[in-house]
This record gives C-alpha cells, structure tokens and sequence, in this order.
C-alpha cells in the first residue's frame, strides 16, 4: 500500500469540498472495497477524506411515503429495519445475500452503490485493463469471461457490476442525493446513476469530481410480493453469475432487474411491461441484444430458467 495522508470532515460540504480541491483524494467509509484495492495499488489516493462522522446513518420516513436512507447506513441495519423487510423486502433480501455478516456490519449504503468490478484482470495489475489504466486494452475479451457481462458491454470492457443491493435499488426506482463541492445538491434517478462502458470504462457512475452522496430515497411502496433470487458459485458469500429482483402485483403486472449480466444492474422498461405476457416474454426482452462469449452463453438459459422460477413463486404468493 502507497503513503497516503488522512483526514476527517465534519459536514458533508465540507467533505465534497476537500476532494475537489485535493489532487487525489477519495472518500472512505466502511472501506471493505476501496482499502483492498489500496493493498494491491489498483487504486492509490494520495488522501482519504474520513466521511464517518458526518450524520448520515439514519433512516427516515420521507412525506411522500418513501424512506431516505443516509450514505453511512450499515447493510446490517438496513437489512433489519422493520420499514425495509415490511415494505421494500427484495432490498432487506438483496443486501442478505450480498455478503458475510461481517462486511454487512461495515459496508455502506453509499459505498455499496460505488463498489467496483470483481473482473480478476482488473485486479491483475499484469493484465490489460481500460478501467484501471484507460487505453490498455482488455485482457477479459478473449481471456476467461465465463463470469462476465452478456449485456450492454463494449470492445472496450465486459467487467459486471457486483452489487447485489443496487440490483434491488434498481428495481424499487431510487434516487441518489448528493452534494456537489459548490455546495448545491441534486438528485440522480439510479437508472441514470450507474454507467455502461463504451469507449470509457474507468467512468462507472454520474457523479462528478469531489461529489458525495448523502443519502438514497426509496419513493412510497409499490406493494405486491418481492423476490430476490441469486445464483452463484458457492452458496454463500461469492458474487452473483447472474440474479434476478422482482416485485409482482396481484393482477400479474410489475417489475423485474437483473444482477450479474452486465456493468450496472439491468432493467429494461419492455420487460416491465411484459410481465402479464409470463416469463418467456419478459426474458425476451430482458436479453435482447445479449453477446455472450462461448464461455458465458449459459448466462442466457440461467437467466430464463431463474426468471421463470421467481415469477412462479411471487404468482404463488400473490
């Protein structure tokens, strides 16, 4: 690991303001993803901006009916708030299977959000990587790609996005609040949050240098049953070959995400409305366009196979 300097900020301007005007600085939390990647120098800021103790570990009613979640909310007590199992279940469901206990108990909401790629070339620092060092190449494209992105990828990448909360977030149409340097603050859809790769993979979110989330809205309850189903590896602890989020309504119509196919969580407004057509047509939808590698092409029959079986099971509840 470099030297680094450190430093803690008292409110969330000042925050944002101390990264924007410290030439490599990065904000830390719970640290569980950034504090690896130091130790294997994928990542090297020069300062860590402490933003701990800043106030944004509560989770509050909104007047709309919605909950507004603070960026420094563990996953542990997100997970267990008697609000979110009631009534945002696929979101208490995702962060359960996202992690060991003891990650929960440091993870952050906002940092969660911000994880980066599980790609083992990306933490090859051997290996040619677009995001790590931007015009390397990748090495994924015609390497070992059985766990890699089937949608939306590019020549330039085809790492997943890791986060199985964001996968649920995706699915319950939240919004990213933040506060810019200057002060100002606003509020991005998470559709729009998270970025696909095209010609600039190191460019994974929308948020600008030195901004900071302050906290994730969830709008009022969409009712309906809500499942979160993740397939994997191993049963416990190992990130998703592919997962599927889905609330569905008594009459048959809602929504469904994907998680593990792609660099962000996957939604595609069709499939949404496909749902009272059954699982092939929302399938169809979901993986128009999918290029799998030889070795990730049995991402398309799981993703069939795990949609069909969670919309069953939620017309069963329902």
């Amino acid at each position: 690991m470099k030297a680094f300097t450190y430093q803690r900020a008292s409110t969330p301007a000042e925050a944002a303001a101390l990264a924007a005007r410290t030439p490599g600085a990065r904000f830390i939390a719970g640290g569980t993803n950034l504090l690896d990647l130091m130790k294997l120098e994928i990542e090297t800021p020069q300062h860590l901006i402490d933003v701990n103790g800043l106030n944004l570990d509560k989770i509050e009613p909104t007047p709309g009916g919605g909950l507004r979640i603070g960026a420094l909310v563990r996953n542990t007590d997100l997970a267990a708030d008697a609000r979110v199992r009631r009534d945002y279940a696929v979101l208490s469901r995702a962060l359960l299977a996202g992690a060991s206990a003891q990650l929960r108990n440091k993870a952050t909401t906002a940092g969660n959000l911000l994880q980066r790629t599980r790609c083992p070339y990306f933490y090859d620092t051997n290996q040619a990587c677009n995001k790590r060092q931007p015009g390397s190449g990748c090495s994924a494209i015609g390497g070992y790609s059985r766990n890699h992105a089937i949608l939306g990828a590019s020549d330039a990448c085809i790492a997943t996005h890791p986060s199985d909360m964001a996968v649920a977030m995706q699915l319950l149409d939240a919004t990213v609040d933040t506060i810019k340097p200057d002060g100002s603050t606003r509020v991005i859809p998470i559709a729009d949050f998270h970025r696909l790769p095209g010609s600039t993979p190191q460019v994974e979110h929308a948020l600008m240098p030195g901004e900071l989330i302050t906290s994730v809205t969830l709008p009022k309850p969409a009712g309906g049953v809500h499942i979160y189903r993740k397939v994997r590896d191993r049963a416990s602890y190992a990130f998703a070959l592919i997962s599927v989020a889905a609330i569905v309504l008594p009459d048959g119509n809602g929504r469904v995400a994907l998680g593990g196919v792609a660099h962000k969580p996957w939604r595609v407004p069709a499939a949404d409305a496909s749902m009272s057509q059954g699982a092939k047509a929302v399938a169809e939808q979901l993986l128009s366009g999918a290029k799998p590698s030889a070795e990730s092409a049995f991402k398309i029959p799981l993703v069939q196979r795990t949609l069909a079986s969670v919309l069953a099971d939620a017309r069963k509840g329902a």
